[in-house]
């Protein structure tokens, strides 16, 4: 199976801690690059989240955010009252020795350690949020593969199309030969120009070699087989189609530099279209 390296998925979290969400996207990208966007509080789990896209992942910019919104709401602040007595007492006594000033009640809790809150247990914060990150990724991974579904029937429907060219431009070839012959035989006889006829069987055998496509379209087949059996073995395969491509390119050109009939011309036409149409879809394969 081949996967595309667009996707979305999303996953939603409520705990008794507070709620928090991860979304995962991607688009292309000729290597794997991962963006990570996580609140500071939580820095510590981003090399864990990057050694599991690395073991899941090959290609694709990759954008993973977690957003927390509200793990605080559900703790309390708790007064150090012994603390606090201390420090106001000796504020006062500082105020008492200078003759001026005055006691802020709010800078006595901002005083260290005057206000306490409850510890939360990180760990287990950390594991319900790795958790759902895992389902986030799942989710994502099928949505990549769904996707490389379409990918591979609109890519093996294009190189359908090709073969049924490479068919009709081969079964054309002898007709095309023929009516070669009788152009140049015409043209001979409207000169009035007297040909040997070994001398013509020689010119029309080395015209025949120079428009000879039996090569070219012998390795288009080759190379329609080559890239089903890529898609069938699925993986991370978009760099080698992506070769085979250029190799196709190649043999178009050819056939199309051979041709000299109209039929030929077209079908040249016909076959670069749809391998641009595969060229452009494979950019998504991962």
């Amino acid at each position: 199976m081949i996967h595309s390296m667009t996707a979305f998925s999303r996953q939603d979290i409520t705990a008794d801690w507070g709620n928090a969400s991860w979304e995962i996207r991607s688009v292309n990208q000729r290597y794997l690059e991962t963006t990570i966007r996580l609140p500071e509080h939580l820095r510590s789990l981003e090399p864990i989240l990057r050694e599991r896209f690395r073991k899941r992942l090959k290609r694709g910019k990759i954008e993973c955010n977690l957003r927390v919104e509200s793990i605080d709401n559900h703790t309390s602040l708790r007064i150090n009252q012994a603390l606090a007595k201390q420090v106001i007492e000796q504020a006062n006594w500082v105020i008492e020795q200078a003759n001026s000033g005055s006691l802020n009640p709010l800078d006595v809790l901002k005083w260290p350690g005057v206000i306490a809150t409850p510890e939360q247990d990180m760990e287990l914060i950390n594991q319900t949020l790795l958790t759902h990150f895992d389902l986030a990724i799942n989710e994502f991974i099928s949505a990549r593969a769904s996707e490389g579904e379409n990918l591979t029937l609109m890519v093996t429907t294009r190189l359908a199309s090709i073969s049924e060219l490479v068919a009709q431009v081969r079964q054309q070839m002898p007709d095309i030969l023929i009516w070669q012959r009788e152009r140049l035989s015409n043209k001979l006889a409207d000169l009035r120009i007297e040909t040997d006829n070994n001398r013509l069987e020689q010119e029309l055998v080395m015209l025949a070699q120079k428009i000879d496509v039996a090569e070219e379209l012998d390795r288009l087949d080759s190379h329609v087989s080559e890239t089903n059996k890529i898609i069938k073995k699925g993986g991370a395969c978009g760099r080698r189609l992506d070769f085979m491509m250029q190799e196709f390119n190649r043999e178009a050109n050819t056939l199309a530099s051979k041709s000299i009939n109209s039929d030929i011309t077209q079908a040249s036409v016909e076959l670069k279209v749809l391998i641009e149409q595969i060229r452009e879809q494979i950019q998504n394969i991962e």
